[in-house]
């Protein structure tokens, strides 16, 4: 276990976990187990009155508020299938918990995300989601440049490509935070919280 500790105002952020992206066809873990693992993650830390912050990415219906630029690798074109942009039911529907939508990989940029944990004395995140390399990623190095401390629960989280969660397990994340398995988590914040 690397993870070695929890602040007293850790916040769990939840990344991308919504119709739309929890239906494709991600590795090494599957939607549903990223799911399992990140709810019993979020249960854990609204039993102890941390944070849970339900990131979900959207654009609007005619694309304007999609992030330009050129890329090599094409984006998906025409509309979006409705609801795709709904949380998760697993996960959905506490009133306590804090919504950010994003129009980007990263939860920060353009979004209130940094304030609203910062007003709440957040000074660590845990984070969970698909797709690891993009959004997760994205999110950890900005997290990491906010000057938070960053665990990242790798068999929560799973991508596309699985080369590409190896690649960021293995090689980024080590760089930005501290890694572990929702079950090394959970043992770390019943010591640290209860």
């Amino acid at each position: 276990m690397t993870v070695t500790a929890l602040d007293p105002r850790t916040a769990l952020v939840v990344i991308d976990l919504q119709a739309g992206i929890v239906a494709a066809p991600v590795r090494p873990h599957s939607g549903a187990d990223v799911i399992t693992r990140t709810v019993e993650l979020a249960d854990a830390f609204r039993a102890r009155g941390l944070p849970v912050v339900l990131v979900r990415v959207s654009f609007a219906a005619d694309g304007a508020d999609t992030v330009p630029g050129r890329t090599e690798v094409s984006r998906p074109g025409g509309a979006f299938p409705e609801g795709w942009d709904m949380v998760v039911p697993e996960l959905a529907g506490h009133p306590g918990d804090i919504t950010v939508t994003k129009r980007n990989w990263g939860a920060f940029h353009g979004t209130g995300l940094d304030v609203q944990l910062r007003r709440r004395g957040i000074t660590q995140i845990v984070l969970t989601g698909i797709a690891t390399s993009i959004g997760v990623e994205s999110t950890a190095r900005a997290a990491h440049e906010h000057g938070y401390h960053v665990t990242l629960a790798t068999d929560a989280m799973s991508d596309l490509d699985p080369e590409a969660h190896q690649s960021s397990v293995e090689r980024i994340f080590p760089r930005l935070g501290e890694t572990g398995t929702t079950a090394e988590i959970l043992e770390l914040l019943a010591k640290t919280h209860d």
